[in-house]
């Protein structure tokens, strides 16, 4: 049984390592954000801890869409139909779904019927990183939680353990579901589990997450570890909502409403 696993996990290893070798080749810093590895531009501080505020009341549901096409596109996100196999890194969610303990039956239609943006936490205390048998889920040196694909076994521990859906499992091969491949950056294959990343490879060069680029102020990120930055000084001026916030899992995706 032992070398069974063993043949198992080494045939596993070498068809993951397949994974986005021309996209690496193409762009080291893609190279070393998917492999968990990525360190901050050179010039750039490597003791931030990254966050991100998303304000409500700037937020409509055309600029949720082209925060949601821009990321996947990107990211090379599957576009498939069906809620069982569906994967996603941005999508719409309601309040009343979003925000258990803040919902009450005197809640006014503001919040009840507006679409909220929904990614990954990339919490301070991930429950993910914990479970995972492989350490193919880890937070790195700037709080991101991210994924290495290269050692993904899709046990789907981090499904189970993640108190807020942000994870998604390919149970069909993302390839045939993509109408075009962006070849800077790996696509994935059946029986692994993605989720945002917060544009690491991005952050890597310098650059914001695509989200923040495309959605025109509504979106704030920086380092939420400095009082003087632009993401703490919202948090700090402005009533904020966190994810389920009693679970300990310290959330740093602050929601203005």
């Amino acid at each position: 049984m032992e070398m069974n696993r063993r043949k198992f996990l080494k045939l596993g290893t070498a068809a993951v390592a397949g994974l986005g070798v021309a996209a690496a080749a193409a762009n080291p810093a893609v190279a070393a954000a998917v492999n968990g590895t990525y360190k901050e531009a050179a010039g750039k501080r490597s003791n931030v801890t990254w966050g991100m505020v998303i304000d409500m009341n700037q937020m409509d549901e055309a600029t949720l869409n082209k925060c949601i096409e821009v990321c996947h596109k990107y990211h090379n996100v599957p576009n498939i139909d069906t809620k069982k196999d569906e994967v996603k890194w941005i999508w719409p969610e309601t309040f009343e779904h979003l925000f258990l303990d803040e919902v009450h039956e005197k809640m006014g239609e503001k919040y009840k019927d507006k679409t909220f943006m929904t990614i990954c936490n990339h919490c301070e205390e991930p429950v993910c990183v914990r479970v995972c048998p492989t350490k193919a889920t880890f937070k790195n040196a700037q709080g991101v939680v991210g994924m290495d694909m290269h050692r993904c076994i899709g046990c789907r521990n981090c499904m189970a353990a993640c108190p807020y859906g942000a994870r998604s499992f390919n149970f069909k091969n993302p390839r045939d579901y993509l109408d075009e491949i962006n070849p800077t950056y790996p696509t994935r294959m059946k029986g692994v589990v993605e989720k945002c990343n917060f544009c690491s490879e991005r952050l890597a060069q310098g650059l914001l997450p695509l989200c923040v680029e495309e959605a025109g102020g509504a979106i704030t990120f920086g380092d939420i570890s400095d009082p003087n930055s632009a993401v703490s000084k919202k948090i700090a001026e402005n009533f904020t909502l966190q994810r389920r916030s009693n679970l300990g899992t310290k959330p740093k995706v602050y929601y203005i409403v």
